[in-house]
């Protein structure tokens, strides 16, 4: 993935390469492995027939509204629930058995009742009386989002290509190989009744595998990165199976795991909730491994000078601005998709220590913390392995006398010329009386914009 740079950077030495497979290959054949051995067998659990109900692609054609009666079962004046739209809808069916057809529905009404307008295309159901089956009723369930989301999606794709070129290819490569890897082993995996968390751990760790060699290349880089990910992943479950036993979380803290415990009552809740902590930090962890490996590399490029130690502080200082914000982000996209939770919390009234320590809002500030553990683990663990990477590899490729070399100094004499010699005119033509300007760093320094993010 390097043609966009000028020129790649020198490959990393031999010693530095072998060492770098031999560890990393074994992790990965391992993974392999484990990912077939839990792969699930036999297709997904079968739905119960009551939940498969026909679904229709319709255009509303004629709405019609009217004033709600009141409510038999309530006193005169009460107000009624929802916005009160009753009424008809007529809809031309666009597929199915009944394609063409004219259907009259009811307005749809209630708490998050689509608002259909002539024009409009939504998604019609389709209920048959169970004492009669001649007899049918048909509902519009929801709005069509295809072509919108269809557009927005390359709108997406295109915003990415167009910033990141080849990268940006890869990047969207990468995402589609997550989901992927999503679809089809983790979530059938947990359904067939494996343990959430060991598929959670395989899963991430492909995931990890395939997307950042997809998106970075196969470079000692990545590797590193590969590495500090890992053994940061490692980290954050065995975190997070420490802190939701001593806060004995059951996985029942949100009205989902309660609906798909009783939809297939052999899922494993509690693990079920690890596993969403370790596929939650995944995204942050690759995040926060790659820009720590490049930083090292860029480093070690910038100044070859740098000792292992000078390398691994250096990097470090930009690896603590890099969580400081990372940690305000986790918690915050937390609150963002708890958001209804925490409004309804607002408004309980039992002490704030309560609050904090039940069931549905431990879990979240569990999964928050554990995440910010495992990707503080990160900074070190991934700076540390780059910085031996990288010195290990300038020891192999330049001799200890290169190494130890003090910089050249520019020629003081040469500097005070250039300061004090008169500039008259702006002609490109050179001035035969006077002096030739000293060369400047950049003009020494072939390839200015070469980029070192390739190869080490």
């Amino acid at each position: 993935m390097g043609s966009d740079h000028a020129r790649p950077a020198p490959s990393a030495p031999p010693r530095v390469r072998r060492i770098l497979v031999m560890t990393v290959v074994p992790l990965f054949v391992a993974t392999v492995i484990a990912a077939l051995v839990l792969w699930p067998r036999g297709g997904s659990p079968q739905s119960d027939g009551e939940a498969d109900v026909p679904r229709y692609r319709g255009t509303v054609t004629r709405v019609v509204t009217e004033p709600c009666p009141p409510s038999p079962s309530s006193p005169e004046g009460t107000p009624r629930v929802g916005d009160g739209r009753c009424g008809t809808v007529d809809v031309r069916v666009d597929d199915g058995p009944s394609a063409g057809e004219q259907v009259e529905t009811p307005v749809p009404d209630g708490p998050g009742a689509p608002r259909v307008e002539v024009g409009d295309e939504v998604i019609l159901v389709e209920l048959t009386d169970p004492t009669d089956p001649a007899i049918s009723n048909w509902n519009v369930a929801e709005h069509q989002r295809g072509t919108p989301m269809l557009w927005l999606a390359v709108v997406f794709a295109a915003a990415i290509v167009a910033f990141g070129r080849w990268r940006g290819l890869a990047a969207l490569a990468g995402l589609a190989a997550s989901f992927a890897i999503l679809l089809t082993f983790v979530l059938p995996g947990i359904g067939a009744g494996k343990s959430p968390l060991l598929v959670a751990v395989v899963g991430a760790a492909l995931i990890m595998f395939v997307v950042l060699y997809l998106t970075h290349g196969v470079t000692a880089q990545t590797s590193v990165a590969v590495l500090g990910t890992l053994g940061s992943l490692v980290l954050t479950g065995v975190l997070a199976t420490i802190a939701t036993a001593a806060t004995h979380l059951t996985g029942f803290g949100s009205e989902e795991a309660t609906t798909l415990s009783m939809f297939q009552g052999d899922v494993d809740l509690h693990g079920l909730l690890l596993a969403g902590i370790i596929i939650g930090s995944l995204g942050v962890l690759d995040d926060v491994t790659v820009t720590q490996a490049a930083t090292v590399t860029e480093l070690a490029h910038a100044n070859p000078g740098l000792t292992r130690l000078q390398l691994y502080r250096a990097a470090t200082r930009v690896g603590r601005a890099h969580i400081a914000s990372t940690v305000n982000t986790i918690v915050l996209a937390y609150a963002g998709a708890s958001l209804p939770l925490l409004l309804l919390l607002t408004a309980d009234s039992r002490p704030i220590g309560q609050i904090l320590t039940s069931e549905f809002l431990a879990q979240e500030i569990v999964r928050s913390a554990v995440a910010t553990l495992g990707l503080i683990a990160a900074v070190p663990l991934t700076t540390g392995l780059a910085a031996v990477v990288t010195a290990a590899g300038r020891t192999d490729s330049t001799s200890p006398a290169d190494a130890t070399a003090p910089r050249p100094q520019p020629d003081r004499a040469e500097a005070l010329a250039a300061l004090i010699s008169p500039r008259t005119g702006h002609s490109d033509e050179p001035d035969p009386t006077r002096p030739a300007p000293p060369s400047t760093a950049a003009d020494r320094w072939p390839e200015p914009n070469r980029s070192t993010d390739t190869t080490w």
